[in-house]
């Protein structure tokens, strides 16, 4: 549990550079230095060619709402009773992958495939969430 009362993504090995790069208010995804294929979540193995081998690089941060589901009963209550109703969302990044996220715009204001873009709650000193909005 973080110190504001929500758990928070724990960085391991593989995403903690992803982390970092939030932290800094960048969006990095890996990319596979054998097949060049670009991957989300972080892994340490590449799912198209099995290499090992992988570097970072950086989102442009703009992608398009593919899909979301409103969350309007939340559990449990008591931590998430105050945030309701809040959006989780499949986004699909310029570069080509599809990421799972939150949307900072009210449920009404979303339209499938709408232009959105990344910003970053720091949430605490040592973790920032990367969340996206509607392009205005």
């Amino acid at each position: 549990m973080s110190h504001h009362g929500k758990p928070l993504p724990v960085p391991d090995i593989d995403s903690a550079p992803f982390w970092e790069g939030c932290r800094n208010h960048r969006l990095v995804i890996q990319r596979c230095t054998d097949c060049g294929q670009l991957r989300f979540p972080p892994t340490g193995m590449c799912p198209h060619c099995r290499s090992v081998n992988s570097e970072w690089i950086t989102a442009s941060g703009r992608g398009r709402l593919y899909s979301w589901i409103v969350v309007r009963h939340p559990v449990p209550r008591e931590i998430y009773a105050s945030d309701v109703p809040y959006v989780v969302a499949l986004v699909d990044l310029e570069e080509g992958v599809r990421i799972s996220t939150n949307m900072t715009c009210p449920p009404d204001e979303l339209m499938s495939d709408m232009p959105v873009e990344v910003l970053f709650d720091d949430v605490s000193p040592e973790l920032t969430l990367p969340k996206f909005r509607p392009v205005r």
